[in-house]
């Protein structure tokens, strides 16, 4: 079962509505094959996520991070937390990972192929983004993150019908 349509076709064909700006948004070749030094960074990156800090981090964040609002959020996870501490790990990785597809240093499809876990951290925290963003001042706030998100969405839904409804309903908050 393939994909009706090529992973760079389906990203072009999306809306700008639904793009996240990036000025890095044109340098991305979504035509160009993977390459092994794309292979070799994934494994870099599925190396780093077993740290034992960052997989404790990632385990209290899908089985407990489950954001209601930016001040259920707060009160959870207040600054100087080890939750806080956790919540920062989970996103601040997985911004970086993200970085690096949306910056055209890693191949976009071999990235969302290998894990799906970036969509669910986002999937939980999209609802409090913005205010964080606000909060913050902070307009780029996890802009990677919800890019690649977007792309992953993207990709599932032309799995066939229903699948990234699937996924969503298994991880939302």
């Amino acid at each position: 079962m393939g994909l009706k349509t090529s992973f760079p076709d389906m990203v072009l064909k999306m809306s700008l509505a639904k793009r996240v700006e990036s000025r890095l948004w044109g340098k991305i070749d979504w035509n160009r094959p993977a390459t092994y030094e794309d292979a070799n960074l994934i494994l870099r990156l599925y190396e780093e996520r077993r740290e034992e800090k960052l997989r404790a981090a990632r385990a209290w964040f899908v089985g407990e991070g489950k954001p209601q609002s930016l001040a259920d959020w707060q009160a959870k996870c207040p600054p100087g937390s080890g939750m806080n501490a956790n919540y920062r790990m989970v996103t601040s990785y997985w911004e970086m990972a993200a970085s690096f597809v949306t910056s055209g240093v890693l191949h976009p499809e071999l990235f969302i192929q290998n894990s799906l876990e970036h969509l669910i951290v986002w999937e939980r925290i999209q609802g409090i983004v913005p205010e964080l963003r606000q909060l913050n001042n902070s307009p780029q706030l996890l802009r990677n993150l919800e890019a690649v998100a977007g792309w992953a969405k993207e990709w599932l839904n032309r799995q066939g019908e229903g699948v990234y409804e699937s996924f969503a309903a298994r991880f939302k908050a």
